[in-house]
């Protein structure tokens, strides 16, 4: 899909509106439309039509803890000649892929990885990923930590005051502690965390419905799960429609004593939309959105070479995301609904 097409899906309101579930993604219509100048009439047919073209949908992250078993792991692939897309396309059926994108630059083909058990990670790096069809090589690195995820980067469009009118009410769902050990969840969490990955707006009011919960049961399993850092809503739409033709997974090698420091300053960088540190060779890897050209070279040119310890880095360019966050694309577009995670 050419870029200068995805443009022309979103007008500005469009964007204002992408801007805003950004900042508060459970935000309802009436408060949306307040930050935004319009009518909740018109905020509803906007976000219904984004919804329904599959250009934008709210889904709840889960937390490493509950998606799978251990930390994710980032894998960059190099295909046979010519098979990088049918390669792709292999990668995005396996279990446990959350991320699949054909590249161009260090790899044919970049995937992350979350399998639900720890052995079905052993098998997936080992046979699953390296025994595809037309894979030639993979190269494989555990994440350590993440400095930052994609759901806290924001298109900047929103002027102060209409952020703060948004982020207020957002505060309610902001975690407020650690994520508990893996396996600590009752089965009624665990139902209504699946609802909230698969919309992240979905209301106490609609978990009571659905569940058959009782209204203040509902709320409170809600805004636990919301509290703890278990979910978190995001907005999940392609950077191309948002005016970032350029999409690049940086790996770093870094010297051990500023690693920390890198990451955390590439974590405020405006194009960081993931940024990690690995037990590899890359130490940092940074996932991010630019403009144009122009925009990736200042980054390379400037903002990397600005800061100490950086000792190299290799780039890979996303030419096409078959799957995000566990979401599958059609020519740029979310494919049919389906549970969000593993």
């Amino acid at each position: 899909m050419d870029h200068m097409d995805d443009m022309e899906l979103l007008d500005d309101d469009d964007l204002d509106l992408v801007a805003a579930l950004q900042h508060a993604p459970r935000a309802p219509l009436s408060l949306l439309a307040e930050a935004l100048g319009m009518s909740a009439s018109t905020v509803g047919r906007r976000l219904a039509r984004l919804e329904s073209d599959r250009l934008l949908r709210v889904i709840g992250q889960l937390d490493w803890s509950v998606s799978g078993e251990g930390h994710p792991w980032h894998v960059w692939v190099t295909a046979e000649p010519g098979q990088a897309p049918e390669v792709a396309r292999r990668l995005a059926e396996l279990p446990g892929t959350t991320l699949v994108a054909v590249t161009a630059g260090q790899a044919d083909v970049y995937c992350s990885v979350l399998p639900e058990h720890r052995s079905a990670a052993r098998d997936l790096l080992t046979r699953g990923i390296p025994g595809t069809p037309g894979v030639r090589a993979a190269r494989s690195e555990l994440v350590l930590s993440a400095t930052t995820k994609s759901d806290a980067w924001r298109l900047p469009r929103l002027t102060k005051d209409r952020i703060d009118t948004l982020t207020a009410h957002a505060a309610q769902d902001t975690p407020t502690s650690a994520p508990p050990a893996p396996g600590t969840l009752t089965a009624d969490e665990l139902r209504t965390l699946r609802l909230l990955a698969t919309d992240g707006r979905t209301t106490a009011a609609q978990v009571s419905r659905r569940l058959d919960l009782g209204g203040s049961t509902a709320y409170r399993l809600t805004q636990s799960l919301l509290r703890r850092g278990l979910v978190r809503p995001r907005v999940e739409i392609e950077p191309s429609l948002l005016g970032y033709a350029l999409e690049a997974v940086v790996a770093l090698t870094v010297s051990p004593g500023a690693i920390t420091k890198v990451a955390s300053a590439l974590a405020e960088h405006p194009s960081a939309r993931y940024v990690s540190t690995t037990a590899g060779h890359s130490c940092v890897v940074h996932q991010g959105v630019f403009r144009d050209e122009h925009g990736l070279a200042d980054f390379l040119t400037h903002d990397l070479a600005e800061l100490p310890g950086v000792m190299s880095f290799d780039v890979s360019i996303v030419l096409e995301a078959l799957r995000r966050h566990w979401l599958d694309r059609e020519s740029g577009r979310l494919a049919a609904t389906r549970a969000v995670g593993p």
